[in-house]
């Protein structure tokens, strides 16, 4: 946020507890939260959402987080930037107690099947693509799934430092995930849907800029 503030319609940033930490949110959580998502730079609420993978929180710790903190964003008219996993009918559940004011809403780092992307889509959320759909074993199902998103709701992301794409030759030493290698990403989502990079690169950008309101 700090950095954001610096460099403004350089650098955004977003402001959430994510499902992993929600079993520490309590009323001073909510109220530094609620805090953060009025500075400048600050376009979105979130990283938020359920994880049932992982389960770091207790499910219901997590509801709970979740449930406030989307109310948190229509307070503040911010878009949603929402994780889920292993959670889709709990997540759709909440997401459609706020039906009809729910702001704009991407479900980042999008690893799912075809039916949860038909509901995401009949919301008119936004959906992340990372550099899973590079992982031959995990996200190749992502390859033919790529291609029925709207190109104004397709996002690219890398969810670095995560998520080092598996085809990078070569791979970096570090293992690290950076923006960097935000055009390979891009590279093979393209070419996934048949069209040139250039074409989906303009218009992932004009989506993001859309959804977050960032020059």
């Amino acid at each position: 946020i700090d950095l954001a503030g610096r460099w403004p319609g350089v650098l955004s940033a977003t402001a959430g507890v994510h499902p992993h930490h929600a079993g520490d949110f309590g009323a001073a959580m909510e109220a530094e939260l609620d805090s953060l998502l009025g500075k400048p730079g600050v376009v979105a609420a979130g990283e938020c959402g359920l994880d049932y993978f992982r389960d770091f929180s207790p499910r219901e710790a997590q509801r709970h987080a979740f449930t406030r903190q989307i109310e948190l964003g229509i307070r503040h008219g911010l878009p949603l930037f929402l994780h889920q996993r292993d959670a889709h009918e709990d997540f759709i559940a909440i997401l459609d107690e706020f039906n009809g004011n729910l702001p704009a809403t991407v479900v980042h780092c999008f690893t799912g099947g075809a039916e949860e992307l038909d509901h995401y889509l009949e919301r008119d959320f936004h959906v992340g693509i990372t550099g899973w759909i590079c992982d031959e074993r995990r996200g190749k199902h992502l390859l033919e799934l790529a291609r029925r998103i709207p190109a104004d709701r397709l996002l690219l992301e890398t969810d670095g430092p995560y998520l080092l794409p598996r085809d990078l030759d070569p791979k970096p030493a570090s293992r690290r995930n950076e923006p960097a290698y935000l055009p390979h990403i891009a590279a093979v989502i393209a070419r996934a849907r048949g069209e040139p990079v250039q074409a989906l690169a303009r218009a992932s950008t004009a989506a993001a800029r859309g959804l977050f309101g960032v020059p």
